[in-house]
């Protein structure tokens, strides 16, 4: 969004202006028709900068028709507030510009509702991102009916986004974020590149001023050097491709600068400053056939030495957006440089995206819009929605071959359990081995561009509900969080009649009847968590054993054990617990108890599968419960002076404080000492500050952080 347009939606500020300027990208009759109506529907109305409101309207469609959007988009952006903001109805729409604008127009009507019911402000930290989650997850359903509405949206939010500074700061913040998060990848998703670009740079702006500030001041303080260093570089380049035979006007070279936003991120992922940034300066050449791409890589590869790492092929592999560019970087003596090489019809695919299908419709590969439908997930929770669609909408992505040479499209870091679920989800349910390049790796391998994967299954869906963190596609996610709810449901009711039968000495058939009889079948999962649930279970079913004149019946009611910190509820005496070395719970896991004899009891993980197969053959389970303080898991990192009593001096000053210990690991340092720490230890509930705040005085503290105290055994899930 360079130049003219950019320029124009930042200074036109009158509606002669503007409607000229609209009129000058696209000019139909029944669109000055819409013109008028808008502009009577909006009279004194006036935006926060103070200029007439019908400005906006006219300059988001100038945006819609410069993208491309036809006459019914254009129209649609030039009405698109006027359901909302004024009295023209959805049915006077329809009547003059027909279904299709009217249809557009709701869309966008339903987005603004919606947003103004659910967006919050950005001060109240604990509920923004529930709100924002749901504002995404609302705006997405609403909008896919048509991927029109979302153009037209994302047009409006630039010419938002440019006039911004209008605002108060607060609002420029929020109105920012909500763009960063939601606005910016789609139009990243669409493949609207000069949008995405745009959104992600006034976002940083506003969001992160004083680094903006540093990144433009960087820029500009080297411009002139960085310039002269990649216009030497194209000049030798544009040499060769003439000697090589390209002609003249066969081909375009142009130099660009990596936008503000960009460069950001890589400093973040790469832990570098700016100056340490290899590629801030760029080139893309644009040739006339895919032939051609392929001609000149070869001319570079052979004439600079590439960095092969880097090398990204997405002629062959298009992005699922419809991008098709080859990428790669070349080591040069005054300098590092990436180059992109691409057709000019693919140019406009990767500039334009979706909308290049409208305005340039020839030639061009249509985009896969198919992420928009997968994004219905089931989840209702709205931070698990959030962490989804991020990973869907944020993530770069891979492309991977199935044996019969069917490509996948999935996000960097996906693993080889991710393609299976992308496959079918009973592929990756059943998942048991996979195959990368014909050799045998752990499903959790993570993929790379070009691998080949087989996937073999078993007979028994396998829901290894530890390994949901380590998935990184939503699909995967969602049905494999499915699964796990139904398993810890059926565990839960399985454990529960396991209970019942145990405490009331009772066949499983008949006590199943009799629970059945009784509508107990809908909360009998909830036996296991609740007390009172049993005990009115249990005093139900002796009270009407008796009422039938069973006195014969030597029946005594279950009774409360206290074991260390472990509460049982059991009809015969517990007086040990072991912990099976099968699953290795730890206190605060979820776990089950089976009776053994004499008195003794072993706690198994609630999802490890030898709990799960002595469920099922018959075993006793008793309900119980941790008491007792409570302690969280942290995993403290902590260097070490280079002395023989260091880890010493460090293990007395953790014991002193009733640390307990549960891991420990040691990095190798000189002289054979250990460099550092890392610790695994059980910390009473709101001590960790106190904690670390001791350690900090006497050692250095690297790293403090949760502990992932999930299940662990995930190979025998």
């Amino acid at each position: 969004m360079e130049g003219v347009l950019e320029t124009s939606l930042v200074d036109i500020r009158d509606p002669a202006t503007a409607e000229n300027f609209l009129f000058s990208l696209i000019d139909t009759e029944l669109l000055r028709h819409a013109c008028s109506v808008a502009a009577k529907a909006h009279r004194g109305q006036l935006r926060k900068s103070g200029e007439p409101y019908i400005v906006h309207p006219l300059l988001v469609a100038a945006a819609v028709a410069y993208f491309g959007g036809d006459e019914a988009m254009t129209i649609a952006a030039v009405l698109h507030d006027a359901i909302e903001d004024t009295e023209c109805t959805y049915t006077q729409i329809e009547a003059d510009f027909g279904g299709d604008v009217a249809r557009l127009v709701d869309g966008l009507t339903k987005i603004d509702r919606i947003r103004e019911e659910n967006l919050i402000p950005s001060d109240r930290i604990d509920e923004k991102l529930v709100q924002s989650a749901l504002t995404f997850r609302k705006m997405l359903i609403a909008s896919v009916k048509d991927v029109r509405v979302l153009a037209i949206k994302l047009c409006d939010r630039v010419h938002n986004m440019l006039t911004l500074s209008a605002l108060s700061e607060p609002k420029q913040r929020r109105i920012s974020e909500e763009t960063l998060v939601v606005y910016a990848p789609i139009a990243h998703r669409l493949g609207i590149a000069r949008i995405k670009n745009l959104l992600e740079d006034r976002s940083f702006f506003y969001i992160f001023p004083l680094e903006y500030k540093q990144i433009d001041s960087y820029l500009v303080g080297h411009d002139q050097a960085l310039r002269l260093s990649l216009n030497g570089f194209i000049s030798e380049i544009h040499g060769a491709m003439l000697q090589a035979g390209f002609g003249e006007g066969n081909f375009e070279i142009v130099a660009r600068v990596k936008h503000h936003y960009s460069i950001y991120t890589k400093m973040q992922r790469k832990g570098v400053g700016i100056d340490e940034v290899l590629d801030l300066m760029a080139a893309r050449i644009l040739v006339r056939t895919t032939e051609d791409c392929y001609r000149v890589l070869g001319l570079l590869h052979t004439r600079y030495k590439p960095l092969i790492a880097r090398f990204k092929e997405y002629i062959a592999l298009p992005k699922e957006n419809g991008y098709q560019t080859l990428h790669t970087t070349l080591f040069h003596e005054s300098g590092i440089y990436e180059v992109q090489i691409r057709t000019f019809d693919m140019h406009k695919t990767a500039e334009y995206g979706i909308a290049a299908h409208w305005k340039y419709k020839a030639g061009a590969l249509a985009p896969k819009l198919g992420w928009l439908e997968s994004m219905q997930y089931n989840s209702e929770n709205p931070l698990d929605f959030y962490e989804l669609a991020k990973n869907d909408l944020y993530s770069d992505e891979i492309v991977v071959y199935s044996p019969h040479g069917q490509t996948f499209s999935l996000p960097r870091g996906a693993t080889a359990l991710d393609f299976a679920f992308m496959v079918h989800s009973e592929v990756g349910l059943k998942a048991k081995d996979v195959f990368i390049n014909r050799i045998k790796q752990p499903l959790l391998t993570e993929l790379k561009t070009g691998d080949m994967i087989k996937i073999s299954t078993g007979d028994e869906v396998m829901p290894r509900c530890s390994w949901l963190e380590a998935l990184k596609t939503s699909r995967a996610k969602n049905i494999l969080r499915h699964a796990c709810n139904h398993r810890q449901r059926e565990l839960d009711r399985l454990s529960a009649i396991s209970m019942l039968c145990f405490c009331l000495d009772e066949e499983r058939v008949a006590l199943e009847a009799w629970l059945k009889l009784r509508n107990y079948e809908e909360v009998i999962h909830k036996v296991p968590r609740e007390n009172a649930l049993l005990d009115e279970i249990v005093a139900r079913y002796y009270k009407e054993k008796h009422k039938k004149g069973l006195f014969g019946l030597n029946l005594s009611a279950p009774k409360h054990y206290r074991v260390e910190n472990l509460e049982i509820v059991s009809p015969k005496a517990i007086g040990a617990v072991d912990f099976d070395h099968c699953c290795h719970p730890k206190y605060g896991d979820s776990i089950l108890l089976f009776y053994n004899q004499r008195g003794r009891a072993t706690i198994h993980h609630k999802l490890c599968e030898n709990a799960y197969r002595q469920l099922h053959a018959g075993s006793h389970a008793l309900k119980v419960g941790w008491v007792g303080d409570r302690v969280e898991l942290y995993r403290l990192i902590v260097n070490l002076e280079n002395r023989t009593d260091a880890l010493l001096s460090l293990l007395n000053h953790l014991a002193k404080r009733d640390v307990v210990i549960t891991a420990l690991s040691l990095g190798q340092g000189g002289r054979g000492l250990p460099s550092w720490c890392e610790i695994v230890a059980e910390l009473p509930l709101g001590q960790l500050g106190k904690v670390r705040a001791l350690l900090a005085k006497r050692f250095t503290l690297v790293e403090c952080a949760p502990a992932d105290d999930k299940y662990k055994k995930q190979e025998s899930l």
